[in-house]
């Protein structure tokens, strides 16, 4: 994992942006970018299942058959299994429709109730990837302040101490940055 492009501080919690492979995070707990039947998929979600083993997705597949589909907007929460990560936060992004489908509303969903599952697990570190930016399309322009407000909010009110974005491609990683910048002001 690279050092991080900013960080921003919000009452004791802090956020930054870092490039890398979340797969490595030595955080305490990773979110996945889940598909709504917990199977693995491609993108950041098959490289999270890859990386934890199989163990991943029969935890998913038990959960869902317990439970049925995970609710775009939901999050639930499973061991690392081979992970340096101890925990891994799945949660459901939404699809991008147009922008008319409430994908704005189900985006933020998605980063707060994985902030909330951190919380209630007294998880104090944890990384994020860019949810809903790969191949459910939503527009980088507009997920990246949500992204960032949201978790901003929750850290502010406490919920964890450090959250990450991690982002893989170098280019994004810096956009995501400048975003941050422009929303927050020069990083600490």
């Amino acid at each position: 994992m690279n050092a991080p492009r900013g960080v921003w501080q919000f009452g004791n919690g802090r956020l930054s942006v870092r490039q890398g492979d979340i797969t490595h995070s030595t955080a305490q707990a990773i979110v996945n970018a889940a598909n709504p039947q917990l199977a693995g998929g491609g993108g950041v979600d098959g490289a999270i299942h890859k990386a934890a083993g199989p163990a991943l997705l029969t935890a998913g597949r038990l959960w869902v058959q317990d439970n049925g589909l995970l609710p775009t907007g939901r999050a639930i929460i499973t061991p690392g299994f081979n992970l340096q990560a101890k925990w891994v936060i799945h949660t459901v992004g939404p699809i991008w429709h147009g922008g008319n489908q409430n994908e704005e509303e189900l985006l933020a969903s998605a980063y707060a109730e994985s902030m909330r599952l951190a919380r209630e697990n007294n998880i104090d570190c944890v990384d994020f990837p860019a949810i809903s930016c790969g191949a459910y399309g939503f527009p980088l322009e507009r997920a990246m302040p949500i992204a960032l407000k949201t978790l901003a909010q929750s850290l502010s009110k406490g919920v964890v101490k450090a959250v990450s974005m991690v982002i893989f491609s170098p280019n994004a990683a810096a956009h995501w940055a400048e975003t941050a910048t422009e929303l927050f002001g020069t990083p600490v």
